[in-house]
This record gives C-alpha cells, sequence and structure tokens, in this order.
C-alpha cells in the first residue's frame, strides 16, 4: 500500500466519523440525549402508575380477587409466571444484541466465522426475541379484555395499558430497526466500519430492557 492510498484511506475514515468534543461520535451523543428525553417519558408514565396504584374502586384488580356485579369472584388478573416467561426472553434480546455487535466489530477476525459469529444469525435472533415478547404482550392484553380490564375499565386499567403500552411500542420500533440493520447486512454486510450503526440501535435495545425490569418489578412483583 502506498502512502498516498493510506493518506487517502485514513481521510475517507475521517470523514466517515464526526468526532464531538466529548470524544464520542456525534450519533452516539444523539441516542444518548434521546435516551435522556425517554428517561423523564418513562419516567412520568411510571409515576403516574404509582400515584393510582390500588385507587380503583372496581375490579379487576392486578394482585386482589375481586366480586364481579352479577357476584362471580374472579382470580387476581396478572399473571405472573406467563409476564416472568416473556421478561425472560426480553432479558435474552439483550445479549443477543451484544453478540450481535461483537460479531460487526470483529467481522474477518479469527473466531468470527460461521453462524455463531455471524452478525446476521444475532441480529435476527435479537428481532425473533422482541417479537415474542410482542406476541407474549398481545395475549396478555387480550386475555385482560376477555377477563374485563380495558384502558377505560378503571384507573388501573388506564394506567397499566398506557404504561406497557408505549413500552411494547418502543419494543415494535426497536425491532424494526433491527430488522433494517438486518437487510442492510444481508444486501451489503456490516463490517467494523459500520459498528456505530449497531452500537446506538444496541444502546437504545437494552434502555427498552432496563425499562421494562423496571416496570415488570414495580406492576407485576411489588403489591
Amino acid at each position: 500500500m502506498t502512502t498516498a492510498t493510506a493518506a487517502a484511506g485514513a481521510h475517507e475514515a475521517h470523514e466517515h466519523t464526526h468526532y464531538t468534543s466529548t470524544g464520542l461520535d456525534n450519533k452516539k451523543i444523539a441516542i444518548w440525549a434521546f435516551i435522556g428525553s425517554e428517561c423523564m417519558l418513562f419516567g412520568s408514565l411510571i409515576s403516574t402508575y404509582l400515584v393510582y396504584k390500588g385507587r380503583s374502586v372496581a375490579g379487576p384488580f392486578p394482585h386482589e380477587a375481586w366480586t364481579s356485579p352479577t357476584g362471580q369472584v374472579f382470580k387476581p388478573i396478572l399473571d405472573i409466571p406467563v409476564t416472568s416467561a416473556s421478561t425472560f426472553v426480553l432479558l435474552m434480546s439483550s445479549l443477543f444484541m451484544v453478540l450481535a455487535l461483537a460479531a460487526v466489530e470483529n467481522k474477518g477476525k479469527p473466531g468470527y466465522e460461521g453462524t455463531l459469529g455471524s452478525s446476521k444469525f444475532w441480529l435476527f435472533a435479537t428481532a425473533l426475541a422482541g417479537a415474542t415478547f410482542l406476541g407474549f404482550q398481545a395475549y396478555e392484553f387480550t386475555s385482560f379484555v376477555h377477563e374485563g380490564l380495558t384502558i377505560r375499565t378503571n384507573l388501573f386499567g388506564s394506567s397499566f395499558f398506557t404504561l406497557t403500552g408505549f413500552h411494547g411500542t418502543h419494543v415494535a420500533v426497536g425491532v424494526l430497526w433491527l430488522m433494517t440493520l438486518l437487510f442492510i447486512d444481508m444486501k451489503r454486510g456490516l463490517g467494523p466500519k459500520d459498528a456505530i450503526l449497531v452500537d446506538i440501535c444496541a444502546l437504545y435495545w437494552h434502555f427498552v430492557d432496563v425499562v421494562w425490569i423496571v416496570i415488570f418489578a414495580l406492576v407485576y412483583l411489588i403489591k
């Protein structure tokens, strides 16, 4: 490689990498700023849920059995085992996302050949896990509606569907983002120079997972 070619390559890399005064890429600064605003959004939604927790005057209730106007007794509406399974799937997706980023960053290096070193495989696995979580949520919402809980039934229904619905929307956006990266990877391949694209998606995905841990603990586990 000639000196001119090396200089041209370095110049091209500099053109595609825009660092800020913090030493971080501007795309990474942007995603951190976005996550900060999302923290305020979910903080307000979680606070609203906690303010209205236990104030519903009519069932269904999340953790207590309730009696309908006709005298029929119903069990607590939250299904902890089902939600625990969906939570496990979502947490595993964070591991898949880490492996996808590592595969992109180390593409071409020894030990990153084959299926387990394929960024395509891990991006697809992450998206599939996210879609599975959404399937669990759709099942949960449908069963709640059949048991008489809707967004207009009581304070619990309003705050619950708003909070978990917003989170589910964020998961859906993340799945679409992952599928976009997978499409790019299949079309031209993602390499180390594209690692920042996967990195900012990973930051968003991990944020969504952390938010769900908080929601799961406050809504499902703490009575």
